[in-house]
């Protein structure tokens, strides 16, 4: 029987709350005393705001961002679920410490906006959830995900909305302006986006990320535009519009994947490595004309 997510979840919200009321409770203790030591009774009362007490509550958004990156984590092998603490900060993995969510082995996960490319953070995730939780409780888990993020459509339609657009901006939050996954992506349209873990950067990552996804993507949508091509020639009015409302996006995701393509192949050429000892902000440097921006 596979594990609710739900279920951990209200289990974490009642042990953080007891911790955070003994806290609290603790805190006004320590003030009353004081206040007894000193003399202040007149002047100072002992009670403690929630919002002055040093140890956060359960946050449901907050707790699924959470479990996301740390899927994320697993997918590069940063964590392991059968493992403690990081497992990977550079060197080789250790293929021993991963049984349940075996590490991409490329270091490189695109992000697509649709089923484009098998093994798609998307798939990826949903992948994480079924293994860790259970197959049996899997669309139940997905629904709990996505409520949590919020968003319309399918389960699976707002995970990938919330790795398309969300997840890279809480992940340079958390790590204030430091990111350890890095983004390659083409631009806003959406055409090409995938992380790579930095810690197990190597001179060909930018080369692999061309030859095998960009290369790969841009035939996708080449293919697609053909296929579109031929729906149109049958399809009644209502359909055409559909149809051609597709058709325009990819041949602007197209267009701008096609100039993406020359830039990585420019840097892929390069054969760039990187210097974990330069710092996050310097290497980031290196590969900005390709990396997504850093707000």
């Amino acid at each position: 029987m596979g594990t609710l997510i739900c279920d951990k979840y209200a289990a974490w919200e009642r042990e953080s709350e007891a911790r955070f009321q003994k806290l609290k409770s603790n805190e006004e203790e320590l003030n009353r005393i004081f206040i007894q030591i000193y003399g202040l009774q007149s002047e100072l009362s002992p009670e403690v705001e929630d919002k002055d007490v040093t140890l956060r509550r359960a946050d449901l958004g907050r707790e699924i961002r959470s479990l996301i990156s740390y899927a994320v984590g697993c997918i590069f092998g940063r964590y392991s679920v059968d493992t403690p603490g990081v497992c990977c900060a550079g060197g080789p993995l250790d293929m021993a410490k991963y049984s349940t969510v075996i590490p991409v082995s490329d270091n490189i996960v695109p992000i697509c906006d649709d089923d484009y490319l098998e093994g798609d953070l998307t798939g990826r995730i949903v992948d994480f959830v079924a293994k860790v939780y259970g197959e049996d409780t899997l669309e139940e888990n997905l629904r709990f995900i996505a409520a949590a993020l919020g968003g319309k459509g399918s389960p699976r339609e707002v995970i990938r909305s919330y790795l398309l657009s969300g997840f890279y901006q809480d992940h340079c939050k958390i790590y204030q302006k430091r990111p350890i996954y890095w983004l390659f992506s083409a631009g806003k349209r959406n055409s090409f986006k995938a992380l790579v873990y930095m810690h197990r950067w190597q001179k060909t990552t930018v080369a692999t990320v061309r030859t095998d996804y960009v290369h790969e993507l841009q035939e996708r949508y080449r293919t697609q535009l053909s296929l579109l091509d031929e729906q149109l020639l049958s399809a009644d009015q209502a359909e055409r519009v559909r149809l051609k409302k597709r058709q325009d996006k990819l041949a602007a995701q197209l267009t701008e994947i096609s100039s993406y393509e020359e830039r990585v192949h420019h840097l892929a050429d390069m054969m760039l490595g990187i210097d974990l000892d330069d710092g996050v902000k310097a290497n980031y440097e290196k590969f900005a004309d390709i990396l997504e921006k850093i707000k």
